[in-house]
């Protein structure tokens, strides 16, 4: 027992040096970025994000060091990460907007219907930690509603706790499907920047198959499907083909 008890104290301790060790390098990074050390300020980042680390901030904070590098692919691939853990955070949307005007491809979207744009602005709206707290809120408060359901005997109060028991319920599922979907989009790589400087879309995976449209460093792409060395890709225009693998970067 005091054996498990000491290798219990001894992992609890390293998780505390780990974090205390992040913490120290992400203020070190930021002081690097403030003194315009922006290599420094990377490799910082970047080792606190190999080390496990995510958040928006961070994620914000290296796109912000490469932008200032003049660096775009690599700015826009980290404002999009930061996109997918803080969506609705302006200053990221603004910052993504400004480096998507220093790249050379300005792609016309194709518009989405309207539902779609509605499901957008809903999904967006919580962030997955947000959402784990209305599950666990909403799992509480329907607990407690069945359970005065089940105890009482006025009928009024019965009927009260059932149809808000209910209510807190569908609030429940809700919330758990959606940071559900959420974890699953963040964790599919199936979004990508292109980091070439300029290469030509195939019509297969085959280096000699016919040649459909050029892009370039920094052009967002949908992954489809991946073939080998090969991944067929979606821009935002609706157009389709092939590229290297090597010649994306997954965000």
């Amino acid at each position: 027992m005091k054996k498990t008890l000491f290798i219990f104290f001894i992992l609890l301790m390293s998780l505390f040096s780990f974090a205390n060790a992040d913490e120290k390098n992400i203020e070190q990074a930021n002081k690097e970025y403030s003194e315009e050390m922006y290599d420094n300020a990377i490799e910082l980042y970047k080792k606190i994000i190999n080390n496990g680390y995510e958040s928006a901030e961070l994620y914000y904070n290296l796109g912000n060091s490469y932008f200032k590098l003049n660096d775009m692919p690599s700015a826009i691939l980290y404002y999009e990460k930061a996109k997918k853990l803080a969506p609705n955070d302006e200053d990221i949307d603004f910052n993504l907007k400004v480096a998507n005007n220093k790249i050379v491809d300005k792609i016309e979207t194709v518009p989405v219907l309207f539902f779609h744009k509605w499901w957008r602005s809903i999904y967006n709206l919580f962030k997955v930690d947000t959402l784990a707290k209305i599950s666990i809120i909403g799992f509480f408060m329907f607990f407690i509603l069945i359970s005065l359901y089940l105890l009482s005997k006025v009928l009024i109060i019965r009927k009260l706790a059932f149809w808000t028991g209910i209510i807190f319920f569908i609030i429940t599922i809700f919330a758990i499907t959606l940071s559900y979907q959420k974890y699953n989009s963040f964790n599919n790589r199936n979004e990508a920047i292109v980091f070439t400087s300029t290469i030509t879309v195939k019509s297969s995976p085959n280096k000699n198959s016919v040649d459909l449209f050029v892009i370039h460093e920094g052009t967002k792409v949908n992954i489809i499907e991946k073939l080998g060395e090969w991944c067929e890709i979606k821009i935002a225009n609706g157009s389709v083909g092939w590229l290297p693998v090597s010649s994306l970067k997954s965000i």
